[in-house]
């Protein structure tokens, strides 16, 4: 997505994508592909675009979402499974191309923790529609009425006599007729895949090596590329010298934009050793170059001190505030945040013959297919985007900058072009999770309720950008959680200030909703301990939700939270209800004589409706602690003279194995709608983390990174 780029209004409008039907391609997951390949043309029932049985009787599911590691693959398939009774590995599993047109209504981009809760009810539909579809065959086939019939293990059934018919000799007979009108989902006391763990259906290939990430893509004919951008953000190319790249054995062109150098060469090694030799230099306005960290993040804090626009408002602030028996108040500062995945960004494109077509690992492939188009000048029916598995997302690849570049390049060069980013030029050319500032003044009563609450936001706005002149000033995604806290208020005001810098900003793993967490339940115990009350009983005394009681009891009876700590460690709460999934966490951490931060154990309680794959959601939430922690403990993202100062993991610490916590996670089981559960663990950890900090040391960090903080306060 590019600046001048207009979306719709809300976070989840944002996911979606457009185009016309284009190819699937199955994806290289080793016995999944093997599968995939060995289908035959014939007739075939279609539940949607995306779900239908094959002529051979095999339930065949386009996957709607991306698999970014998250684990999608394998939930989405346990829900395709159940209602079309057969085993979710023996489901053929294909990643398609971008399509927007193909899976409407579902957004075919991934993000937000959306996944399952946009797929959960049009997923069971469309299975239900196909499973109804082969039972009314077998039923008429037999002569029997339908309600005597059933599916189980890729057959229907006649339950009184025992007959059974495989679906392959049903599919023709149910492709011809009509689809059902009434189809009922299978009941949840009829689950027999639903609620149960199941192994990642990906992790075998991934474990030995042969599933095909976007990184790994490989093209008859095509050249290696590199990429160097100017790292004064605005900057402009000055001067290369081509003469020396082009003497590295290897080297095969370079080409030059505005603000970019491209090497290409035969493998990827001389392409680095090409751009290093290229010298590059660059120019930069004194206004972009001079701009230094503190006073980015000034600027941001003061923006407190504007009007703001209201984003929520609710009683009398003013007159509650009058007779407070106790009113607490406190600034807190977050920082630039990168994604650091694991795999860095990359794109093949070959341009050729008016049309294009690309090979990535993306989180918007419909979206990706229209920058694609745009930048190109093509119909967008011209343009394939060839999705991939990801190293990572967590929102960096819900950008398509890595596309656009690579497309800029292949449209110079006759043949596929593979762009690879250095770890460095990717770190110093993110699109940065936002630095907020919030200001939190919250009165208590003389009854001890909380009489006013209000919460002042300010930073960049990611939805501007992507609405332009259709934004209204308030950023929906930078004020969700604070607009909805658990904690009711008799007056309650939440206002969003936009404020810009030079930085360049977007989606991360969480983004306002994770802000919001880390303020609100840092304040609130604050506010706790000034009134010498037990932190989790404060909370328990001032939430009316039933499912948030629940994860904070729970949390707090695994965790052993009335037993007193050993000297020199701390122990640390949060509760949220976010992206419809309830989760508390407790962190012990330990602070040594050189102020160093370990964090020893979380303890985590959620309640995310029905878990799909318990497994899976036990995955998510290590995952997400072990990413939130990193980012609490060390994540920042500052600025020198214009430029990112940091370059790689070196520099940009993510927590390593032998500094992970022992995570202790307790599903709380139910038959609600299922909620997200990507970012939920992310969020919560925060400001876990940082009250543990409280509890160990007596030291308030109110500006993250947390070891950065309790340093300075040292």
């Amino acid at each position: 997505m590019t600046a001048g780029s207009n979306f719709a209004a809300t976070r989840r409008q944002v996911l979606a994508g457009s185009g016309a039907v284009s190819l699937v391609i199955p994806m290289t997951l080793g016995a999944v592909r093997a599968r995939a390949a060995d289908a035959v043309a014939g007739p075939a029932l279609a539940a949607t675009g995306w779900l239908g049985v094959d002529s051979q009787g095999r339930v065949t599911l386009a996957l709607p979402k991306t698999e970014m590691g998250q684990g999608i693959l394998t939930t989405i398939t346990m829900i395709a499974a159940e209602e079309l009774a057969v085993k979710p590995e023996d489901v053929i599993v294909s990643i398609p191309d971008g399509d927007a047109a193909r899976f409407k209504p579902v957004d075919q981009g991934t993000g937000g923790s959306t996944s399952v809760r946009d797929l959960w009810l049009p997923l069971r539909n469309a299975g239900a529609t196909a499973r109804v579809a082969l039972v009314t065959a077998g039923a008429k086939q037999w002569g029997v009425p339908v309600t005597e019939c059933d599916a189980h293990d890729g057959a229907v059934v006649h339950t009184a006599s025992g007959k059974v018919l495989p679906y392959a000799a049903l599919v023709a007979a149910a492709a011809a007729a009509p689809l059902p009108t009434i189809a009922l989902v299978r009941p949840a006391s009829a689950y027999s895949v639903i609620g149960k763990s199941h192994r990642r259906l990906d992790g075998a290939a991934k474990a030995r090596g042969t599933a095909e990430y976007g990184i790994d893509v490989f093209v008859p004919g095509m050249k290696f590329a590199g990429i160097q951008v100017s790292p004064v953000f605005g900057g402009k190319l000055a001067s290369v010298d081509e003469a020396a790249a082009r003497k590295i054995a290897g080297v095969t062109g370079l080409i030059r934009g505005d603000d970019v150098v491209y090497i290409l060469g035969d493998n990827t090694w001389a392409v680095r050793q090409g751009l290093a030799a290229a010298n590059v230099q660059w120019t930069a306005k004194s206004e972009l170059s001079g701009a230094q960290h503190a006073q980015i993040i000034g600027a941001i804090t003061a923006a407190l001190d504007k009007p703001g626009f209201v984003a929520a408002t609710s009683g009398d602030l003013e007159a509650s505030r009058k007779g407070a028996a106790h009113r607490f108040s406190a600034t807190y500062t977050q920082p630039f945040l990168a994604h650091a995945t694991m795999e860095p960004a990359n794109c093949v494109a070959h341009v050729h013959d008016g049309q294009c077509t690309i090979w990535t690992g993306t989180q918007i492939p419909s979206d990706a297919r229209k920058a694609a188009a745009t930048r190109l000048g093509l119909p967008i029916e011209k343009v394939t985007v060839h999705n991939r598995l990801m190293g990572g997302g967590f929102g960096r690849r819900l950008e398509a900058d890595m596309v656009e570049r690579c497309v800029d390049l292949a449209k110079q060069v006759p043949f596929p072009v593979k762009l690879i980013w250095t770890r460095e030029e990717d770190t110093a050319h993110d699109w940065y999770r936002p630095a907020y500032a919030d200001h939190i003044d919250i009165a208590v009563g003389a009854d001890g309720k909380i009489a006013a609450w209000e919460h002042k936001i300010a930073g960049s706005s990611i939805m501007a950008r992507l609405m332009g002149g259709a934004f209204k000033g308030i950023d929906e995604d930078a004020v969700e959680g604070a607009i909805t806290p658990i904690y009711p208020a008799a007056a309650r005001k939440v206002t969003f200030q936009q404020q810009e810098s030079l930085v360049p900003t977007s989606w991360w793993r969480g983004v306002g909703p994770l802000r919001s967490a880390f303020v609100m339940e840092c304040a609130v115990d604050e506010l706790a301990h000034s009134l010498n009350a037990d932190p989790i009983a404060w909370r328990l005394a001032h939430m009316d939700d039933p499912r948030a009681r629940a994860v904070l009891e729970k949390a707090r009876d695994q965790s052993g939270w009335a037993e007193k700590p050993a000297a020199g460690t701390g122990r640390g709460v949060a509760v949220i209800h976010l992206w419809e999934t309830y989760m508390a966490a407790v962190a012990e951490i330990a602070v040594d004589k050189d102020h160093q931060i370990t964090v020893k154990r979380v303890t985590v309680a959620v309640d995310c409706g029905h878990a799909i794959n318990p497994s899976g959601v036990m995955a998510q939430i290590d995952s997400g602690v072990i990413f939130g922690s990193s980012a609490a403990l060390y994540g920042e993202i500052t600025i020198a003279n214009g430029q990112v100062e940091q370059s790689n993991y070196n520099d940009y610490r993510v927590l390593r194995m032998s500094e992970a916590p022992v995570i202790h996670t307790t599903i709380i089981e139910n038959h609600e709608k299922p909620g997200g559960m990507g970012e939920p663990p992310n969020a919560v950890i925060f400001p876990a983390l940082a009250n543990a900090v409280f509890a160990a040391t007596g030291k308030r960090v109110r500006a993250l990174p947390l070891q950065k903080g309790l340093l300075a306060s040292a």
